[in-house]
């Protein structure tokens, strides 16, 4: 028995092809049919993310790890919207389980037109108190997890090339980054080295595969209300802005987990 959700992939990849014979009528969504798949899709902006996506006629893959009940909850959440979803295990740090973890997408779906690379964790402490252990979860996870997809994905894209039927990109690729990226964290060494990493990959992945047709962006909340960051929220520290003299300071606003959703569609189309 399979660990994940059964879909029925003749009805994805009958849709599909349906699709592509049909003249585009003018309400038709821009996503329609389109595969996601979707790191760290359990909580937080993650299953945001799938949900909005599946809200744009997606079909999606939930990836999770460890805790199951909540990528079934996304998946069922998706299906009572009329796309198909599955779930699917990986710790996004390992090499193989991410291979695994295409293979058996690209079984059920036939395709994946789009990756978000979500996933991410945040383990705190002074630097001189920081272990190895946890700077390494942190690095392993956020920046060479994400490697680790778009090395997958990229190898799916060229290998199919552009439909155009689907989208005029062979494939897109979307980052979940931070402002932390550029913002100094005191006390979050690991997590914003691990964010600013991610700024330099996605742009030199995107001017690497932009003749490809390949599509890669990031988007870089600010504080948002997850289960990742509640102990940070709640005091003022935990969340940012920076002043016209160009300082850190605290700031009591988060945003809420879809507040990034909405701007999805631009990196997906």
């Amino acid at each position: 028995m399979r660990k994940i959700d059964r879909v029925d992939r003749m009805n994805v990849k009958e849709a599909r092809t349906l699709n592509r014979l049909l003249v585009k009528s003018s309400n038709r969504s821009l996503l329609d049919d389109q595969i996601a798949l979707v790191t760290g899709a359990s909580s937080g902006i993650g299953k945001a993310v799938a949900i909005a996506l599946a809200e744009a006629r997606a079909h999606v893959a939930v990836n999770f790890f460890e805790s199951e009940k909540p990528a079934k909850d996304v998946v069922k959440t998706i299906k009572r919207l009329g796309r198909s979803a599955m779930r699917v295990s990986a710790d996004v740090s390992q090499e193989d389980e991410v291979q695994a973890m295409f293979r058996r997408v690209i079984e059920e779906f036939g395709a994946i037109d789009i990756l978000v690379n979500n996933a991410g964790v945040q383990v705190d402490a002074p630097i001189d108190e920081m272990t190895l252990q946890q700077w390494s979860r942190v690095i392993d996870t956020n920046l060479t997890g994400q490697f680790l997809f778009c090395r997958q994905a990229i190898k799916e894209f060229k290998r199919r090339g552009v439909v155009k039927q689907v989208s005029s990109s062979a494939g897109k690729i979307i980052f979940i980054s931070s402002v932390h990226e550029i913002i100094p964290w005191a006390g979050h060494a690991n997590y914003a080295a691990s964010k600013g990493g991610v700024m330099l990959l996605m742009k030199s992945i995107a001017q690497e595969v932009a003749a490809l047709k390949i599509r890669v962006n990031s988007i870089c909340p600010g504080a948002i209300r997850t289960p990742l960051n509640e102990s940070a929220l709640g005091h003022a520290g935990g969340v940012f802005r920076i002043d016209e003299a160009g300082s850190v300071q605290a700031d009591r606003r988060a945003g809420g987990s879809r507040s990034g959703s909405s701007i999805l569609g631009f990196g997906s189309r």
